[in-house]
């Protein structure tokens, strides 16, 4: 049996009883491909090595402290990416606040203080692109002068070579299948049921309404076919992200319509929206009658997309 992830966030309570360790370091937004290869490389050496395996990450991306107007959107929280960070295998998770003071720290400070006296790190697993510490420093060639460190290479699908920036793309371009293919999986958007204006109800599609607590990247407005993860169970869903012009709205909205969804009440729960296939843009209808008629065509393609 796997044993559970530990997760640690800062260094104030972190007090191991290891005596070595394999760690490996990134921003890791969005766990894709090319993080899972990296963090795969560090669970073998460490199983290899007969130690345990550590995960270090941000609670934010750094841009957002060095440069926050060109920091990007996160593809997902960090909830989530913890979440798919615990399906690796790796034994722990280190999660630093990537505040002005890390901003400031060199390579040989985090190396020294980080690294060697509070991970014990035997070895660096790292990024064919990796570098850390105030004016990138610390790359893998400062690390191997160091210590043991493997340089993972780019992860490529088809001729596409994976990573958040492009997954970030095609996120925006609604390409789904695209996005997939280089997470490994459907993005999910996050967040909780609330209350909406009940207006599905009223032409017999009751939807539930998402409030996200982190700001993650959303796709191109429009309706998607896709599932529902929730305490349930699993749902195929028609999922409406926008502003609903049909009804006269105005906000940015993330609403699904459950299908075969056995009960009606979600509201305080967690879900996750999977968006698998892009299928309509935003429109406005003559009336009502014909908004619902679309959402009953929409319904039946989205049900051949997810399957029963």
């Amino acid at each position: 049996m796997r044993e559970r992830m530990q997760v640690q966030f800062g260094l104030d309570k972190l007090e191991p009883d290891w005596s070595s360790s394999i760690v490996t370091i990134g921003t890791f937004d969005g766990i894709h491909l090319g993080h899972q290869a990296l963090i795969q490389a560090a669970v073998n050496k460490g199983i290899k090595e007969e130690c345990p395996s550590i995960v270090v990450t941000f609670d934010r991306h750094p841009l957002e402290t060095l440069r926050p107007e060109a920091a990007p959107t996160p593809l997902n929280s960090l909830s989530q990416n913890l979440d798919q960070i615990s399906r690796t295998g790796v034994s722990g998770v280190l999660v630093l606040p990537f505040d002005q003071s890390m901003a400031e720290m060199t390579a040989g400070e985090f190396y020294e203080s980080i690294l060697v006296e509070r991970l014990r790190a035997a070895a660096v697993v790292v990024g064919y692109d990796f570098a850390f510490g105030k004016g990138r420093e610390g790359t893998a060639a400062w690390l191997s002068r160091r210590c043991s460190c493997d340089s993972i290479q780019p992860v490529f699908a088809g001729d596409q070579k994976v990573s958040s920036t492009s997954i970030r793309r095609a996120v925006s371009d609604g390409d789904m299948s695209a996005v997939t293919t280089m997470l490994g999986r459907p993005f999910a958007i996050r967040g909780a049921v609330a209350a909406g204006k009940k207006l599905g109800r009223t032409i017999g599609y009751p939807t539930l309404n998402l409030q996200r607590m982190s700001q993650t990247i959303l796709p191109r407005f429009g309706v998607y076919a896709g599932f529902a993860e929730t305490s349930l169970g699993r749902f195929s869903a028609a999922v409406s992200i926008g502003t609903n012009p049909a009804v006269g709205g105005t906000r940015t909205s993330i609403e699904a319509y459950l299908l075969d969804f056995p009960a009606e009440n979600l509201y305080g729960t967690s879900v996750d929206l999977e968006l698998v296939k892009f299928v309509r843009e935003e429109q406005i209808f003559p009336s009502v009658d014909d908004l619902k008629a679309q959402i009953a065509i929409d319904v039946e393609q989205i049900r051949s997309l997810t399957g029963p």
